[in-house]
């Protein structure tokens, strides 16, 4: 059985994330530091804020037991790292998308000329895709043309969530380098 008596970060006493007394040691010994940390990665007070209540959700969620408040300090910090790092990147990918969106529209050329351009993309595109191993290929077009998420397409293939990742990532470096910095653009 736990021990009444109170710890303080780096006690050895364990930590049951959803008992609400360990729950609040946990948040009052890594709430500031947790805070800073994403702050410094996505650099927007409230989407840190977000990121930080996000994972004591999780850990809450979960029902997480840690031997110690330190296992349970820097198991959030890994957690709102990747969490900030992941909301850093959607928001740059964002603004390129904005910016792209903005750029294209602004841009006149006769329908005719616009359509053929589109079919060479689409073409380019398709040869760039057959291009990539299979393994990559099948994760690419199972995410991006399928529509599903990450989960579903390891149940689908049979491999983890973060393999899927990878391959992704790995897939979309590939076209990059296939069909170049250039714009091309899909219907």
């Amino acid at each position: 059985m736990f021990s009444s008596s109170k710890g303080v970060l780096g006690d050895k006493q364990p930590i049951d994330c959803s008992n609400s007394e360990d729950f609040r040691r946990v948040y009052d010994a890594t709430m500031d530091l947790l805070f800073k940390v994403a702050l410094r990665i996505v650099e927007d007070e409230e989407a840190a804020e977000d990121l930080v209540h996000d994972s004591y959700i999780k850990a809450n969620e979960k029902k997480l037991v840690f031997p110690t408040l330190d296992d349970a300090k820097f198991w959030l910090i890994r957690v709102v790292k990747n969490a900030s790092l992941n909301y850093a990147k959607r928001k740059v990918r964002e603004a390129k998308a904005y910016h792209k969106a903005l750029y294209e529209g602004r841009q006149h050329m006769d329908g005719g000329e616009t359509d053929v351009l589109k079919m060479e993309a689409v073409e380019k595109a398709r040869e760039a895709l057959q291009k990539l191993p299979p393994k990559l290929r099948e994760v690419l077009v199972l995410r991006e043309y399928s529509g599903l998420n990450y989960k579903e397409i390891g149940k689908a293939l049979g491999i983890t969530e973060g393999n899927v990742k990878v391959r992704v990532f790995r897939a979309r470096e590939q076209l990059l380098k296939y069909i170049g910095e250039d714009d091309v653009y899909l219907s």
